[in-house]
């Protein structure tokens, strides 16, 4: 059964080594609000929505790049390209050093927080710009973004901070392996393969024949371990259900493959084949 065509990304939680640290990179530079701070925790988004939980853990160790499952990146969504435009004048006045890339589908720009957390920000090109290959798969590349043509979408100093419909637009991981991990979310989770990208070692799933809210790659090896706890990177990422039929259907399917969770009201939390944990959330 195919997830909703409707299903969504919410909050990802973070695990960082210097919590103050990291609130300033990314209200700062990043330009979120900080939706609120308790202890050895914040909530960070636009406004009263928080799409990032950063939590210290104490005595953190931060582990050699691809070398375990776990996050690549973060991808966070802008809601038009004059934003993008806006934050990339806001980077360059900040020094901030980034990466760039004409993705056909997306224009996006990448970084990372003081940790190492990997972090994209993007913007869709609209659907009706988007080529499908015959066997469904999206039309995808990394070309250079022609910045002087980006720029003019925005005026110097326009930027001030994240705008209102900012959200989580997809997450990319590295995972243990692909056809392992691919026939999980498909037959277990829901969603369907829109990228089976081969030569990249890559595999991109969505809802909603979306170019990806999911995204998994085998560059650190395959067979790799989880992320151990006591270390930087991702604690889970969310999975916004629908409503309460989308849950009960996948609770059915995780019980036909024998797959554990645990159910906490209008939440439920499953792990992944890579060791990732997943929170599913939906309207009661």
């Amino acid at each position: 059964m195919t997830i909703h065509a409707n299903t969504s990304l919410g909050q990802v939680r973070l695990k960082v080594s210097n919590l103050e640290q990291s609130i300033t990179f990314y209200k700062d530079i990043i330009g979120f609000d900080v939706v609120r701070q308790v202890g050895a925790e914040a909530h960070i988004g636009v406004e009263e929505d928080t799409l990032i939980v950063l939590e210290e853990i104490p005595d953190a160790i931060r582990l050699p790049e691809r070398s375990a499952a776990g996050l690549y990146h973060v991808a966070i969504l802008l809601p038009n390209r004059a934003s993008l435009a806006s934050i990339l004048y806001h980077f360059a006045d900040k020094q901030v050093p980034i990466g760039q890339a004409d993705h056909l589908v997306s224009e996006a720009i990448y970084l990372s927080d003081p940790d190492g957390n990997g972090l994209e920000i993007y913007r869709d090109r609209d659907r009706t710009e988007w080529n499908v290959e015959s066997n469904g798969d999206y039309v995808m590349a990394s070309n250079p973004i022609d910045m002087n043509q980006l720029l003019m979408e925005a005026e110097e100093g326009s930027w001030s901070g994240m705008p209102q419909g900012t959200v989580i637009g997809h997450v990319h991981m590295h995972v243990a392996d692909l056809e392992e991990t691919e026939t999980y979310y498909r037959d277990v989770i829901g969603f369907e393969t829109v990228g089976n990208y081969r030569a990249m070692h890559a595999k991109f799933m969505a809802a909603g024949r979306y170019h990806h809210h999911l995204g998994f790659n085998i560059w650190a090896g395959k067979g790799v371990p989880p992320t151990p706890e006591n270390a930087i990177g991702m604690t889970y990422y969310t999975i916004k259900l629908v409503n309460e039929e989308e849950i009960k259907s996948l609770i059915q399917r995780l019980e036909q493959a024998n797959r554990s969770y645990k159910q906490e009201e209008s939440t439920l939390w499953t792990v992944d084949p890579s060791g990732m944990t997943v929170r599913f959330v939906y309207q009661r």
